[in-house]
């Protein structure tokens, strides 16, 4: 029976994240062995610990890079012109929001679609880029022509788990411990400057005097890049503070899509999760949104120029009603509509790719999706009578008293 090596290069948290879906295509088939591997970045704190959490061993990068795989899968670029074999790279975000910091006015491209991501010394380091939608093929083919030849629009795997998830939703509410009737206030932050984590102390405060404690629960997800360079015990902290115990902190490592589910309302800003919470009903409020930063014809923009923004002088629960008083599902649809152009066919698209790349036989049977994970409880108790959760804030007490050693 053929035998083969395939290398997840790991470069941060999030990227080990948007891969997960795409090694588990290859984990049944009894001729493949997975391999990971985290890689030299900036933001690689908590990689080593995400690969572990998979229950995979880490191979160290000296010697990734000096053996040869029969495939390599990858969410980044950095280090891949070092890695021996035929290499798949996935985006590590949706949509394209994100112009590139390299290049100046007109000449900035896309992050992730300009020649920086994709080619090394002139010639192109991946075997295959994939993309979510045509109009991100389109994208790439204004920043890096040299690159429409190895891309492939196979969709996107988060899209697909949450599509499935959404009829599901009470049982990911009631997962979390959320009563009949109660809101829940999801604030979800990128990382950068711009983001809403960069105004935490101004709307925090905010939250906790102005949201009703009861019939109300809130949460917040941080970029695991925030976690990567501070601590999340330090994140924690800062934002449990800001907040007044009265909410919820995600670490890093936990899924943040049953959170979105089980939204009611989103407060965002330009990252990927604000964008997946248009596949939702919840209405959404934008925190945050450096536009000199966004690519203009992107989703994000398009949402930009959809959903009202957060004021800081208008009450919170106002422009919360505001918001709801002013959705239009259609109008968020269309923003949902361009995560991707293959809508449930992430799982079938990419395995072929893969098993096409490995030169194998794809198996008969089709691929059977995995639900998206039921959640543990945020709030397992109803005894805090409103915003704040029991583990929110028994863990930030923990945080507070070692949170300078993480800063």
């Amino acid at each position: 029976m053929t035998s083969v090596e395939v290398l997840v290069v790991v470069h941060t948290a999030v990227y080990g994240q948007r891969l997960r879906d795409v090694h588990a295509l290859l984990d049944a088939d009894p001729r493949v062995r997975v391999r990971f591997t985290v890689a030299p970045h900036t933001f690689n704190r908590g990689a080593a610990a995400h690969v572990r959490r998979l229950g995979g061993a880490v191979l160290p990068w000296a010697e990734a890079v000096r053996r040869r795989f029969d495939l390599v899968l990858a969410a980044g670029s950095q280090g891949l012109e070092r890695v021996h074999g035929p290499t798949v790279r996935l985006p590590h975000g949706v949509g394209h929001n994100k112009l590139s910091p390299t290049g100046v006015g007109a000449g900035r491209t896309v992050a992730g679609l300009g020649p920086e991501y994709v080619l090394w010394e002139g010639r192109l380091v991946p075997a295959a880029y994939t993309l979510a939608h045509q109009d991100d093929r389109t994208e790439l083919g204004r920043g890096c022509p040299e690159a429409l030849r190895i891309a492939e629009v196979v969709g996107d795997a988060d899209h697909d788990r949450i599509a499935t998830a959404l009829p599901d939703r009470e049982r990911y509410r009631t997962a979390l411990g959320l009563r009949p009737g109660e809101r829940l206030v999801l604030l979800c932050s990128t990382w950068g400057s711009g983001s809403l984590f960069t105004r935490l102390d101004t709307v925090l405060p905010r939250l906790a005097a102005e949201l009703p404690r009861s019939g109300h629960r809130t949460a917040l997800l941080v970029h695991p890049n925030v976690s990567a360079l501070q601590g999340s015990r330090a994140v924690r902290a800062r934002a449990t503070a800001a907040a007044r115990g009265a909410l919820s902190v995600l670490g890093p490592e936990e899924d943040w899509r049953p959170l979105l589910v089980a939204a009611d309302f989103v407060i965002g800003d330009h990252g990927s999760v604000t964008l997946y919470g248009t596949m939702t009903s919840a209405p959404i409020l934008l925190a945050g949104y450096p536009a000199r930063g966004i690519n203009p014809r992107s989703p994000g923009a398009q949402l930009a120029r959809t959903a009202p923004a957060l004021s800081p002088s208008r009450p919170l629960t106002a422009q919360l009603t505001h918001a709801a008083e002013q959705y239009r599902r259609e109008d968020y649809a269309a923003i949902a509509a361009r995560i991707s152009s293959e809508p449930g066919r992430f799982d079938r698209r990419m395995r072929r790719l893969l098993y096409r790349v490995l030169g194998l036989d794809e198996p008969t049977h089709p691929p059977t999706p995995p639900a998206l994970p039921l959640p543990a409880p945020l709030w397992p108790g109803h005894d805090d009578g409103g915003v704040g959760a029991p583990r929110a804030v028994a863990e930030a007490s923990r945080a507070v008293s070692g949170a300078a050693g993480d800063l």
